[in-house]
């Protein structure tokens, strides 16, 4: 499978994976903690004392490692407690700082802002980061800091947080995307397994019964009658030259079978049995039938003959096509003994495949005993009937 190069957006929020990745966000981390340059500047101000320098120092060192821990080291996916405990913990080492050693330190909170946007769930960053905000509001408030002032800092502190929250859900829609659309890959190619898996059961399960039936036929004719036995080798021939044409076309994905070869072929079938058919009221063609409901219907025709010569022990059968309401059904009854066990797959994928035209199988004992198949489609005309709806 062809490998989908990740999108950049897809990157953040998630650790490094490599010396390479560490290094490119180790240099992006770099270049936006210029904010920083305002705490330092404090501290080189000279109006602290030597013991509130060393601490203040103490105290920016360990805000900028928590800081560098949250954005480099690994990381679990989804909800990670320590990581969302240090985050707090920066959160309060940040008010602590701003309220110890004054306004300029507002700016570690930039930092808490983006980690929240960055680091939490979403529903926990909708309120973390308009927390964090309205925190730097109140703390240049208190701080008597000019109306400009406190709305520099607030609105790179709220931006920062959404912008953050932003790209994380854009991640988080793109990683969706990309399984997705594996998924739908994956369901895809279980669909044509399963597709092909019906089409070579409907196609050589109906073929190989009738080369098998044949082939005893000949069997039996030889040595008194060789010519009909000749007649029913080239018959063998015939059927096995179509069957693997059938199943080339079955493997390229287009084999639409017919209602009018089916019936054919089901009458050539069921005498090969040595089974009366009755096809009298099975009509080939509709005005009004879709050619996929007619493929639906001709591979229900298909397994339920390949099931009467097979395994129903019958001497007769019948075959009806008949018009009910808005749908075409085909009925296909004999007077065997009925079904020995439980569905197998033939009924099973026929199910499937009606159901993809929309269509639905019946299954029961037939009157007078047997087994009774009866499989409908819907006409076309139904759709064209409907009234036209307007849209706004």
């Amino acid at each position: 499978m062809e490998k989908v190069a990740e999108s950049p957006f897809a990157r953040v929020g998630k650790a490094p994976e490599d010396w390479r990745h560490l290094l490119i966000k180790a240099c992006w981390t770099l270049l936006y903690m210029s904010y920083l340059y305002y705490a330092v500047d404090d501290l080189r101000s000279g109006r602290h004392s030597t013991l509130a320098v060393q601490l203040g120092w103490i105290g920016l060192a360990a805000f900028v490692a928590g800081y560098f821990y949250l954005v480099l080291a690994p990381r679990p996916e989804g909800y990670a407690p320590r990581r969302t405990a240090l985050l707090a913990g920066l959160y309060v080492l940040a008010v602590t700082l701003t309220l110890t050693m004054g306004g300029a330190w507002t700016v570690l909170l930039v930092y808490v802002s983006i980690s929240s946007g960055v680091m939490l769930p979403l529903k926990w960053s909708l309120r973390s980061v308009p927390l964090v905000s309205l925190t730097v509001f109140v703390l240049g408030t208190v701080e008597h800091a000019a109306t400009v002032e406190v709305l520099m800092l607030v609105l790179p502190t709220f931006l920062g947080g959404a912008a953050m929250i932003a790209v994380m859900q854009m991640g988080r829609t793109m990683r969706e995307l990309r399984e997705a659309r594996a998924t739908v890959a994956h369901l895809a190619a279980n669909e044509e397994r399963l597709r092909l898996a019906r089409d070579l059961h409907d196609l050589l399960g109906h073929s190989l019964s009738l080369i098998t039936l044949k082939s005893e036929l000949a069997g039996r004719m030889l040595p008194e009658h060789p010519e009909k036995a000749a007649q029913q080798v080239a018959d063998i021939e015939k059927v096995s030259r179509q069957a693997l044409v059938d199943v080339r076309e079955a493997v390229s994905g287009f084999r639409r079978p017919t209602l009018e070869s089916e019936l054919a072929g089901a009458r050539t079938a069921l005498a090969a049995a040595g089974i009366a058919v009755d096809l009298a009221k099975a009509p080939a063609r509709h005005p009004d039938l879709a050619s996929d409901a007619e493929g639906a219907l001709a591979w229900a025709l298909r397994e339920a003959v390949t099931n009467v010569v097979r395994h129903s022990g019958a001497r007769r059968c019948e075959v009806t096509i008949a018009e009910q309401d808005d749908e075409l059904c085909l009925t296909v009854a004999d007077d065997g003994h009925g079904p020995g066990g439980p569905y197998g797959n033939g009924l099973t994928g026929l199910t499937e495949r009606l159901a993809l035209a929309d269509g639905r199988l019946e299954t029961g004992p037939a009157r007078g005993g047997g087994f009774r198949l009866r499989a409908c489609v819907p006409l076309s005309r139904r759709a064209a009937s409907r009234p036209p709806t307007l849209s706004v």
